[in-house]
């Protein structure tokens, strides 16, 4: 997760735990301060861990466009809904900041995130970024995708890119948590997106890690959401300048689920 000095709010943000909508938040822009103070704040990491046995990928079948076939130059390419280099961690898991923020107005990026689409798959698969902050959608393969995002709060779009190099900027202008991607050209792609109006929030990398760095000092409501082992919840408190460790473990089953 990327953490930004503050810069101009371009709209007001959704409240924590989406209990007040943004449209009855009467704040003011005197209201925006910087999201932490820099001499209190606190860091919350940790990790996510699987227990039991992980169902084994499947082969995709990319017959139905040569050009992927070409790009991955014949290597076999396999589903990563479950991802873990050590059968004990989890990749790709959104964590956030569910519940017990301030509701306040925080300051949102300018810089884009960006999702893009490499040799026929999303990367990164799973990403976050804050509501009214720029998405960057690029399309870095000589071939056609179609980028088809699903919110059921967010205003869904479908964009076409049949051109290597193509990018195309999107918005948010509310948290949801998560939006599906995928591409209506290639079934096999998919992505999700996680919205939020804070920037306290990030991805488990290839170890299973996370980290959220820049969190004030309180007592908060914390969730892990994986696309198929669905969401977790924990709450945790962070005193001023703490280094807090919170970790999360999926119990799987034999047939993959909980």
């Amino acid at each position: 997760m990327r953490f930004a000095l503050p810069v101009a709010v371009s709209l007001i943000a959704a409240a924590c735990g989406g209990s007040t909508p943004p449209q009855q938040l009467q704040q003011s822009a005197s209201a925006t301060i910087p999201a932490a103070d820099p001499a209190t704040a606190a860091t919350l990491g940790g990790q996510v861990l699987i227990d039991g046995p992980i169902p084994a990928a499947e082969i995709i079948r990319m017959d139905g466009d040569p050009k992927c076939l070409t790009l991955t130059k014949g290597e076999e390419r396999h589903t990563e809904y479950i991802v873990s280099n050590d059968g004990k961690t989890l990749a790709n898991v959104f964590v956030y900041v569910k519940d017990g923020l301030p509701q306040r107005l925080y300051p949102v990026p300018s810089e884009p995130v960006v999702i893009d689409q490499q040799t026929c798959r999303y990367v990164p698969r799973v990403l976050g970024v804050q509501v009214g902050q720029p998405l960057e959608i690029r399309n870095s393969d000589p071939l056609l995708h179609n980028v088809r995002a699903d919110g059921l709060i967010n205003q869904s779009f479908d964009v076409g890119q049949p051109i290597q190099g193509m990018k195309t900027t999107k918005t948010f202008t509310t948290r949801e948590v998560m939006i599906p991607v995928k591409c209506q050209v290639h079934a096999w792609m998919r992505a999700y997106i996680g919205v939020l109006e804070h920037p306290y929030f990030a991805v488990t990398d290839a170890n299973g890690r996370f980290s959220i760095p820049q969190l004030p000092p309180g007592t908060y409501t914390i969730e892990a959401w994986h696309e198929k082992l669905g969401t977790q919840t924990q709450q945790v408190t962070v005193g001023a300048k703490e280094e807090k460790t919170v970790d999360f473990t999926y119990k799987v089953s034999r047939d993959g689920g909980d």
